[in-house]
């Protein structure tokens, strides 16, 4: 954004407060909106970033006294882009482009109004917004981010784990110190002058920001470019980092951890790190939810009688469930507390599953047990119900 604009947009309205406000007010104004517009409370709003930008922008302006004071001069001296004649010119308001003024207006003004100004005014307002003529600065960049996986264990997934994470991102280069340039005196882009964006206009007054082509948006341009980042000032690199994976992740879950991607650039931050979990299965847990769930056998009379049964637990001691006499096959239990670890640090449940088991191999003894207990219930159809149902349909 050129000076001229910065001294045309009105902060006192982007922040909703008079001319008069006094610090605290501006303070005041600027946490509000800032809490209200931040891009962590209006994920994916893109009119809501914009706004959180405008905001920090105007309280970058406004919150320093000394640029508050030479914001209000720069505004009193050229009032909605025209220049105030003084006594002797020729009165009223001069329309003069602006972005001639800042770019380097030679003496000899129009009027007498505009006279004296022989360096143009980008050295002077370029010391007030840090953009432009001597004073300008480079804007910061934030960081890439990068996505990696890991593969957990079962339990470890159950649990939590510390995995170490060896990882590749773009970060300032070495050899040149992120600067591009074997010297280490790049010069400002000229087309940007350093902002790494320009604008360009789609008609109905409305513009559009785009990345500088000429600098890659970095806002730099090297003169003598480095032999291993090419210019870029960036090199890729390498480092192994431990990460707390927590527990009750599930196999597929994104884990973005912030501020652990590519460092920024030019004091910006670093990007956001994404860690995609894949979990082995295991032998005899699985999981639904924050569930485990366990498959347990048991033989006929257990089912039909009725007992306890022992049930393993996923790292801890086994649990003992009382199995009711008539328990048919594929029932499900609850062993409480048992399961995965929720958000809150609870767990949740064991679900039991009985599978009931037909021998395969009979002894003497068993086989006459079963038969007399065929003769015993000799008039008893397990499947009558089936056909009289299969009947009435």
């Amino acid at each position: 954004m050129s000076t001229k604009d910065f001294v045309e947009k009105d902060y006192y309205k982007v922040l909703g407060v008079p001319k008069d406000a006094t610090d605290a007010e501006i303070k005041k104004a600027y946490r509000k909106l800032a809490r209200e517009f931040h891009p962590d409370a209006n994920k994916g709003d893109y009119k809501a970033e914009e706004r959180f930008k405008e905001i920090s922008e105007a309280n970058d302006i406004l919150g320093d006294s000394k640029k508050r004071k030479e914001y209000d001069e720069a505004r009193a001296l050229f009032g909605n882009g025209g220049f105030r004649a003084g006594p002797g010119g020729a009165g009223g308001n001069f329309n003069f482009d602006l972005g001639d003024l800042f770019g380097g207006a030679q003496g000899g003004g129009q009027g007498g109004g505009a006279g004296g100004f022989g360096g143009g005014l980008g050295d002077v307002f370029g010391g007030l917004f840090n953009r432009g003529g001597t004073g300008t600065r480079v804007q910061p960049r934030r960081g890439q981010d990068i996505e990696t996986e890991v593969t957990l264990s079962f339990t470890e997934a159950v649990d939590g784990a510390t995995v170490p994470l060896r990882m590749s991102s773009q970060a300032p280069c070495k050899a040149c110190s992120g600067t591009g340039d074997k010297n280490g005196t790049p010069r400002v882009c000229p087309t940007c002058l350093g902002t790494g964006q320009v604008s360009r206009g789609t008609g109905g007054g409305f513009s559009l920001t785009d990345p500088c082509v000429d600098c890659k948006g970095r806002g730099l341009i090297a003169q003598d470019p480095c032999d291993v980042c090419k210019g870029s000032g960036r090199a890729k690199s390498s480092r192994t980092m431990q990460v707390r994976i927590p527990a009750g992740v599930s196999d597929g879950q994104r884990i973005r951890l912030r501020g652990k991607g590519g460092p920024g650039e030019r004091g910006g931050p670093a990007g956001d790190l994404y860690v995609v979990v894949h979990v082995d299965a295991h032998p005899v847990f699985g999981r639904r939810g924050d569930n485990l769930t366990v498959t347990v056998p048991v033989d006929f009379t257990e089912a039909a009688l009725g007992g306890e049964v022992k049930v393993p637990t996923l790292g801890g001691p086994p649990v003992t469930l009382k199995l009711p006499a008539g328990t048919p096959n594929g029932r499900t239990m609850r062993a409480r507390g048992k399961g995965a670890v929720r958000k809150d640090g609870t767990r949740g449940d064991l679900l039991v599953t009985v599978e009931v088991t037909v021998p395969t191999c009979l002894s003497d003894a068993a086989r006459d047990a079963l038969e007399a207990y065929r003769k015993a219930t000799a008039g008893q159809d397990p499947r009558a119900e089936l056909f009289q149902a299969a009947k009435g349909a």
